[in-house]
């Protein structure tokens, strides 16, 4: 773990992700792994014994910014994959927050995806339709800016830009 970078958290919404994916066995052993080697999704498939959630937790660990990726060199007559590795060994959190707003997001963390969907997709309705500002979709969502940001933090297709929520898009 030598030689590894430590992740500085200066926004409390960053602990959305961070909270979801250590606190899912699945994404915490898929995290462990991508900490001592490089691997495909293929392999920590075989390793964790379930490929839709190994694909979920790299999507989530991908999104997060706790994971790299690189492409693997394919044995010839083989398709190139990607491969991914953890980018941080230590954490630094450096913020503050009121008790209403951590215990916010901490709620939010841990609520069903069925509970957040109506204010996911709502949220992403407004921001396909151009409306990206925090103030405003927090505004007419009648939901706090810190609760928008952590929303589109946990959402796998929206990403905070600064002031902005705006769609996610995978790199390829």
């Amino acid at each position: 773990m030598t030689g590894k970078r430590t992740r500085i958290i200066n926004d409390p919404s960053d602990l959305v992700p961070l909270l979801q994916a250590f606190g899912s066995n699945v994404h915490k052993k898929v995290f462990d792994e991508l900490c001592k080697d490089w691997h495909t999704e293929r392999e920590l498939a075989l390793l964790i014994g379930d490929e839709s959630s190994v694909h979920r937790s790299v999507t989530l660990l991908r999104k997060s910014g706790l994971i790299e990726t690189k492409w693997r060199v394919p044995e010839p007559g083989a398709s190139p994959e990607k491969e991914y590795h953890s980018t941080y060994s230590r954490v630094q959190a450096n913020f503050g927050a009121s008790m209403e707003d951590l215990s916010e997001l901490i709620s939010l963390t841990f609520m069903s995806d069925e509970d957040l969907r109506s204010v996911t997709e709502k949220l992403q309705k407004m921001v396909g339709g151009g409306n990206n500002s925090l103030s405003n979709l927090s505004r007419e969502m009648g939901l706090s800016q810190i609760f928008i940001r952590g929303a589109a933090k946990r959402a796998e297709r929206l990403a905070v830009r600064g002031q902005r929520i705006e769609p996610y898009e995978e790199d390829l």
